[in-house]
């Protein structure tokens, strides 16, 4: 059997530099297998978009792994920890040549990205599969009990090395090849319903300064106010100063985002957000990157109305775009109606998996 060795990732600071071609390969090798997995091509990410958040490491710190086999490169692994102290958990993907499962790659990956999130004191790793819409003769259920996910490769993988399928996501689609009839009502009834205590207030990347303090306050919320099973979510630090360096990040890559946000009148606090981002080829798909209500103003349609503001507010910044895909938790019910209600329908599922490390 022919040795599999594994390098640290070289991060370039171009992508025409000399010592790019494991990050190109490792971005390469990631669609491939996402669009096997999941069944759709709406997923892939380009190195242009991902190379800023590798170059800079203020907040969160990335590393990468790659893996040779008779002088090709066959596979990639990364390991990403937030850089508070308090931090425990990290999150990790593996991305294996489908020709080469099977001969131990994916599993050195695996074993090197656990040792080096136990070096770094991490007590649980946490891992995202992608999966077709479509069913097999082997369905996973979660522990959270809500949706199921067709197994693969990858869960195969994680389920051999003891880690369990704590939650199921919908992948969900929205065409924008026709009229948005049915955001423009949900917007007109959901405006009413929420009253005049609340204002819709949008912007389109780099966020306004005097808005810089309430979009990460409301970020930071994602981590306590978004549902996430079992999985270990830390908590992470958002300022202005962090509102900034995510903003450059996104511009960098080559990307355009939309916020639609809704402020509290009385109190001048943003509580709602919605956010929607394209890549530099602005005919190509748009992701719903985060969205949520704060726990303490929700029941006042404002999902709605952050959902809908947005997307036709995008029509006029990306008219070209096809379509629009977003995740969201199987038992986050109240969103998947908002969806729904929209007309996004089902594409296909991602498995949110957790390891404790002993």
């Amino acid at each position: 059997m022919s040795e599999i060795t594994i390098t640290d990732l070289v991060v370039p600071e171009r992508l025409d530099s000399p010592d790019a071609a494991g990050f190109h390969a490792m971005v390469a090798i990631g669609n491939r297998q996402a669009e096997e997995d999941a069944g759709i091509d709406d997923l892939a990410e380009t190195a242009e978009e991902m190379l800023p958040s590798w170059r800079d490491q203020t907040d969160r710190s990335q590393r990468g792994f790659i893996a040779h086999r008779d002088g090709d490169i066959v596979g990639a692994a990364y390991l990403s920890t937030a850089n508070d102290a308090e931090a425990t958990s990290a999150e990790m993907g593996i991305m294996v040549e489908s020709a080469c499962w099977g001969v131990g790659v994916e599993q050195a990956l695996l074993e090197r990205v656990e040792r080096v999130a136990r070096d770094l004191g991490r007590t649980s790793v946490q891992s995202w599969t992608l999966h077709p819409a479509t069913s097999n003769e082997r369905m996973l259920t979660p522990a959270t009990g809500w949706g199921s996910v067709a197994a693969t490769a990858l869960s195969d993988l994680l389920t051999a090395n003891d880690y369990v399928l704590e939650q199921v996501e919908r992948n969900s689609i929205l065409p924008l090849d026709g009229p948005l009839t049915l955001a423009e009502e949900k917007l007109r009834a959901a405006t009413a319903f929420a009253g005049d205590d609340y204002r819709v207030v949008s912007w389109t990347l780099p966020t306004p300064e005097h808005l810089r303090a309430g979009y990460a306050d409301v970020i930071s919320r994602m981590a306590t106010d978004v549902p996430s099973g079992d999985l270990d979510i830390d908590a992470e630090v958002w300022d202005a100063d962090r509102v900034v360096r995510h903003d450059k990040n996104i511009a960098d890559g080559g990307q355009l985002l939309s916020v639609a946000a809704v402020e509290h009148v009385s109190t001048g606090r943003l509580v709602a957000f919605n956010e929607l981002v394209i890549g530099s080829d602005r005919t190509g798909v748009t992701h719903q990157f985060g969205t949520l209500v704060v726990k303490e103003h929700r029941g006042k349609r404002l999902g709605t109305i952050v959902k809908c503001a947005n997307l036709l507010r995008w029509r006029e910044i990306a008219p070209d775009s096809p379509r629009i895909s977003t995740f969201n938790a199987e038992e986050n019910r109240p969103m998947l109606d908002i969806n729904e209600a929209i007309g996004f329908v089902p594409a296909s599922f991602a498995g949110g998996w957790q390891k404790k490390l002993a």
